[in-house]
């Protein structure tokens, strides 16, 4: 058998439940390896609270009583509420707060079985492309440490590249389980808006936040969406009344006849010659399996730059207004009147992107300016929306770049921070319409230290098992998926 931490999934729960594995050997193993992390993947961990977990968990695989996912670790962004771990969204704001309850997300993977790792870094309240905007310091990208992982799920996708977890939940605004996917050589996917549930998700922009899970495979990724997806309707007003769904059940359908979309505003100037090759050979690799390739067009993708900085920032200043200092989260030591402790605190609290968001948003929101930017941009949106659906008259799903380019340097855009936002305009348009959408390794940079590049794969409403059995397909041939960073220091 290969080493504990090289098997997938779907391989460690098969293990598992026929116990050529343990639980708790399993847990002890990953809490090794976290203990060793140079990356500053993980913000907190509490091996006492894992392998109580994993001995219950072993319990019920001894007494036939095994979950979905029974034993299997895994690790959450911390943007997600835990009782037993803090959460604090990468931000002094929450510094050592301790949530009452867990996140349905969270709840959802307990009830199958999963034994929790510990919480994840990522940029504060999810705000960036880089990781490098958390109040805990920056994550480093496993396949270069000087290099970003992208973000703002780069904790999650630095961590399963690295085999210091199996598995991690992220959450997808403007395509943060995407790029930082890409960026670490691991496959996300972000579903339909509504699918997964928001409740004890820790709001950056409410019409756009959607958790996913990032993993080895696509294999992984269909096991662990089955079991966080379904309706919650009783707790999040924006979550889908669509059933969970076996997101496996149709990884081994032939994709022979799909209609694969290239957009042709994906393809166009500023594209990487490198990333441009391996989408090449990605397309010509599903082409051998039978797929057809049209062109399509999406005419509105620069505008959604626009439009995701002026709507998201919007929600952000309401839904940070709730950080004040009062109720839960950082106040200040000292403070004249009530005024003086809400700015102070809030001040001392949030981050300089935080509260450059939160500026923006507190902007186009005001009197005057709210039918100029807000409303504009929420028009466009619905165009960008419109423009997927003629798109999905001619293609069953749509294939392209997950960003422009493979991971940047640590600091690298710091000074520039349009620059980093341009690099979203791939993953921006399927977020503004809420479709489901996935990166999937398909290629290395041939620089002195290689880079993951993504492949990205858009699909219609609720279309996530057509997303995942192409990437499945396209893994059975390929071994971009397999491939682990060569690690420095102790951790190998």
């Amino acid at each position: 058998m290969s080493e504990i931490h090289d098997l997938s999934v779907a391989e460690l729960s098969s293990a598992l439940r026929s116990k050529k594995l343990g639980a708790v050997e399993v847990a002890s193993h990953f809490l090794d390896r976290i203990e060793k992390d140079k990356l500053g993947s993980f913000l907190s961990h509490n091996p006492d609270v894992t392998l109580q977990m994993a001995k219950a968990s072993q319990e019920r695989i001894d007494n036939n009583q095994a979950g979905a996912l029974e034993g299997v670790p895994i690790a959450h962004k911390d943007v997600f509420v835990t009782k037993d771990f803090p959460s604090t969204a990468g931000s002094k704001m929450l510094e050592g707060y301790r949530s009452s309850f867990d996140a349905t997300v969270v709840r959802k993977f307990a009830q199958a079985g999963c034994v929790p790792l510990g919480k994840l870094n990522c940029d504060e309240f999810a705000m960036g492309s880089s990781n490098e905007n958390s109040a805990y310091g920056p994550v480093l990208n496993p396949w270069d440490l000087n290099a970003v992982p992208g973000g703002s799920s780069g904790g999650s996708a630095a961590a399963v590249s690295a085999r210091l977890t199996p598995a991690a939940t992220g959450t997808d605004t403007g395509g943060s389980i995407r790029q930082p996917a890409s960026f670490c050589g691991v496959t996300g996917i972000k579903p339909t808006y509504g699918r997964a549930s928001r409740y004890g998700m820790i709001a950056y922009a409410s019409s756009l936040d959607q958790a996913g899970p990032m993993a080895k495979d696509a294999m992984d990724c269909a096991l662990l969406l089955g079991a966080m997806c379904g309706p919650d309707l009783d707790r999040d007003s924006t979550s889908l009344d669509v059933p969970a769904e076996d997101f496996t059940k149709q990884l081994t359908q032939s994709i022979k006849g799909l209609r694969i979309g290239l957009p042709k505003e994906f393809y166009g100037e500023g594209l990487d010659a490198e990333v441009k090759a391996a989408l090449e050979q990605a397309k010509s690799l599903l082409m051998g399996l039978g797929a057809e390739f049209v062109h399509i067009s999406l005419p509105k993708t620069e505008l959604s730059i626009p439009v995701y900085y002026i709507i998201a920032p919007a929600e952000a200043s309401s839904n940070l207004s709730r950080f004040d200092g009062v109720r839960y989260g950082h106040r200040a030591q000292e403070y004249g009147d009530l005024m003086e402790m809400y700015k102070k605190s809030r001040a001392e609290g949030f981050g300089s992107e935080v509260k450059k968001r939160i500026m923006t948003g507190a902007y186009v929101l005001s009197h005057g300016y709210y039918d100029a930017y807000y409303l504009q941009a929420q028009k466009i949106r619905r165009m960008i929306a419109e423009d997927f659906k003629l798109a999905f008259k001619h293609c069953d799903l749509i294939m392209g770049p997950v960003a422009p380019s493979t991971a940047w340097g640590l600091g690298e855009k710091t000074a520039d921070p349009l620059s980093s936002y341009l690099a979203d305009i791939f993953t921006l348009p399927a977020s503004l319409a809420g479709l489901p959408a996935m990166s999937v390794p398909c290629g290395m940079s041939k620089s002195v230290k290689p880079l993951p590049i993504g492949m990205q794969l858009i699909g219609n409403y609720v279309q996530e098992s057509k997303l995942l059995n192409v990437a499945h397909q396209y893994q059975l041939q390929t071994q971009w998926h397999t491939m682990s960073p060569a690690l420095s220091g102790d951790l190998k």
